[in-house]
């Protein structure tokens, strides 16, 4: 039979698993698989300008397009790179096989240059993380690689590749089949409890469905918007839900949590059923856990065994793919005596309805109602911070856009490399990323990437001179002490003498444009639209468009520090 080498076999892996395009840097321990990279066709290769930003846009190359992303960097460096978006990845259940090179057997464990044990670094961050120690196991342990990232609750898996093990000769077969001893992912739902709920659910005089993240993963919108349409139960969702159901839909709340709408917070409160699926039940849309949800029964669906009960106890749990469970729902469920309950609902919403004050200057607001009106197919990534809980309340997500942000990690410079890869995945698509003028400087080197594969990428920037979102902290719990938050004074600014700051640095028009993109300022609100407009026209190169903002925008509702969904400050 004939033999090929480690290199070749995993070139044929790939296109074995349809993967389509890598994302890669080299390295010394990598150089032979750039080169067998090198002689195929078939796979895009894309070079990012640095391995956090690679991870990030693979990242959002699965979210948005539902395939797996790939990733390959050396070792050492190049592999602990890849820490920051693998924690991402793993938080927000995103498929990724990320493979790292790795120095010869003989010098594992010995300090070689560039030699680090990343299987250990990433154990509690990766869904499975191991090096191919055999040649013989490569085929194998590549195929499982993709069958775990891509099975039960979506994740990231790292698949370690030594030199010498790579460079050996081996059999060319690749698996047709995985069988994983003590991995089989559970898809099917148990019809008895989920009957169960739904009985429940029927019976209730103030249900409320709660959309997380994991509806979303499963591309089941369609279908929990017929559940939600056949029960007439209103639904919150969490930021990571958003999207689950159009944000127009007459029976939307708005998100719950700490940034969440009153009217959503409200009814979580108040509700007597609680029918969630596809979350965590983290800290940020609990608030104290012991007063969540106080009066209601809950049932919790979710693919992940382990997230049940973790944080809320619940009364009928389901352990099921979110899709899977919304279609058998579609069979069951009838229509609910909502008319009260929704009653109730509006007017919470008209008591506290979800708004910003008007300013003279420019708000963050205007920028995002102008991309609601001009972008109807579209997807929006964004970093973290105040311009990522004001996009989560304010922009419109229906069956035609998306929204692709760090959820669990809340990881800053996620939004414009995630733009990137979104853009590769989806070339027919309008693709935005809202940034903080903080989180854009982190990975604002892949203007470089973003030019080279002429992807229209249209980069917001929202420009307030600060860490936004500490600041706000800083102002309403803090005594106005912006302890290493201004960023154009430096860390610790206590100046009182009425001197101006320096200028804000960097120029960000000039900075985009030494790089070969568009760039743009905007300061005024009459100069949204035509923004956007110009960035429009740009169909082969990225724009970045700097918005000037108020540093004095908060963004409300907020749950007080240890607070519950109802100890909210509404506005100051």
């Amino acid at each position: 039979m004939r033999q090929i080498s480690g290199n070749k076999l995993f070139v044929k892996a790939l296109k074995e698993e349809d993967v389509e395009v890598l994302f890669g840097y080299p390295g010394a321990c990598t150089i032979d698989i750039s080169d067998e990279l090198y002689k195929q066709s078939g796979i895009d290769v894309i070079l990012p300008r640095h391995e956090q930003a690679l991870v990030h846009e693979a990242d959002a190359y699965a979210r948005t397009t539902g395939k797996v992303g790939v990733c390959l960097v050396t070792s050492g460096p190049g592999a602990t790179n890849l820490v920051t978006g693998l924690a991402t990845a793993n938080y927000d259940s995103v498929p990724l096989v990320c493979f790292t090179g790795q120095v010869a057997r003989h010098l594992i464990g010995n300090d070689a240059f560039q030699e680090v044990d990343i299987v250990g670094i990433t154990r509690s961050i990766t869904k499975y993380g191991v090096t191919v120690t055999k040649r013989e196991d490569l085929g194998r342990i590549i195929k499982e690689a993709f069958y775990i990232a891509r099975t039960g609750r979506p994740g990231p898996v790292l698949i370690d590749l030594p030199k010498d093990v790579m460079a050996e000769l081996g059999s060319a077969q690749y698996p047709k089949e995985v069988n994983i001893r003590g991995y089989k992912p559970n898809t099917s739902v148990h019809i008895g409890q989920l009957k169960r709920a739904i009985k429940m659910l029927h019976k209730a005089k103030r249900p409320l469905f709660l959309a997380g993240g994991g509806v979303n993963i499963a591309r089941a919108s369609a279908l929990f918007t017929e559940v939600v349409e056949k029960t007439q139960v209103p639904v919150v969702t969490t930021i990571m839900g958003r999207g689950a159901i159009a944000t127009n839909h007459p029976l939307f709340i708005g998100n719950l949590g700490m940034h969440g709408a009153y009217a959503a917070n409200m009814a979580v409160s108040g509700c007597d059923l609680l029918f969630s699926i596809g979350t965590r039940f983290n800290d940020r849309i609990t608030g104290k856990l012991h007063e969540f949800a106080p009066h209601a029964q809950i049932v919790h669906i979710d693919i992940d065994t382990a997230s049940i009960s973790r944080n809320i106890h619940v009364d009928i749990p389901i352990v099921a793919d979110a899709k899977e469970a919304l279609t058998k729902m579609t069979e069951y469920v009838e229509e609910c005596e909502t008319k009260k309950w929704l009653a109730q609902i509006a007017a919470w919403k008209e008591e506290h309805p979800l708004r910003m004050k008007r300013h003279a200057l420019m708000s963050p607001l205007d920028i995002i109602e102008e991309m609601n009106r001009q972008f109807d197919d579209a997807i929006i990534t964004t970093d973290v911070g105040q311009h990522m809980m004001l996009v989560s309340q304010y922009a419109e997500i229906t069956e035609k856009k998306q929204l692709v942000m760090s959820g669990g990690l809340g990881t800053m410079g996620y939004g414009f490399p995630a733009a990137i890869g979104a853009q590769i995945g989806n070339p027919e698509k309008r693709v935005i990323a809202v940034s903080g003028d903080g989180g854009m400087q982190m990975n604002i080197q892949e203007f470089a990437t973003a030019v080279l594969e002429e992807t229209p990428v249209i980069a917001c920037v929202f420009n307030n001179t600060y860490l936004g979102m500490v600041r706000q902290w800083q102002k309403l719990f803090y005594g106005k002490r912006y302890g290493m938050t201004n960023l154009r004074a430096g860390a610790l600014s206590r100046r009182t003498d009425g001197a101006e700051f320096p200028e804000y640095t960097p120029d960000f028009v000039k900075l985009a444009e030494s790089y070969g993109a568009k760039g743009i300022r905007v300061t005024k609100t009459e100069e949204i639209s035509a923004a956007f407009e110009e960035a429009k026209k740009n169909t082969k190169t990225p724009t970045l468009i700097e918005f000037i903002i108020d540093p004095e925008e908060m963004v409300y509702p907020m749950i007080k520090p240890g607070g519950t969904l109802e100890d909210m400050i509404m506005d100051c």
